[in-house]
């Protein structure tokens, strides 16, 4: 059995971090020593590095709860879960199509720039006006 923080220390998620994953139900509340510790087993320290990992890929609570449930039955078709890495991947190419956009607008306004006084600056003049901005990178 491992108390709260060697679980932290063995996961690398923070005390705080395991708290509300069990206040989020995606961790069992812990088992009580006598001395009123918590006390985790193995099992839950493998749930702790699923979810870990599974943040660390950008997944939601809510996606993560369903995993979660879908791995409690193993009988079942991975459909479910092949849907939610699709979903996952879909909104991290939009992110990434967003952030080549602000890199090219970025890129764009810092070369502008050929005076030697803020007042002409127009990086300063770019972020004060939308209009200058060549792409929409909303």
């Amino acid at each position: 059995m491992l108390t709260i923080g060697d679980l932290s220390k063995t996961t690398g998620v923070k005390i705080p971090t395991i708290r509300y994953y069990e206040q989020m139900g995606l961790l069992s509340h812990a088992e009580r020593s006598e001395g009123n510790q918590r006390r985790y087993s193995m099992t839950e320290r493998e749930r702790l590095s699923f979810i870990k990992h599974a943040r660390e890929l950008g997944l939601t609570i809510e996606a993560i709860r369903e995993l979660i449930d879908l791995s409690q039955h193993p009988e079942k078709p991975c459909a479910e879960a092949d849907r939610i890495a699709a979903e996952q991947l879909a909104t991290v190419r939009e992110k990434i199509d967003r952030l080549k956009k602000l890199e090219a607008e970025l890129e764009r306004i810092s070369t502008q720039c050929h005076s030697n006084q803020v007042r002409d600056c127009y990086v300063i003049r770019a972020l004060a006006n939308h209009d200058l901005c060549v792409t929409d990178h909303d």
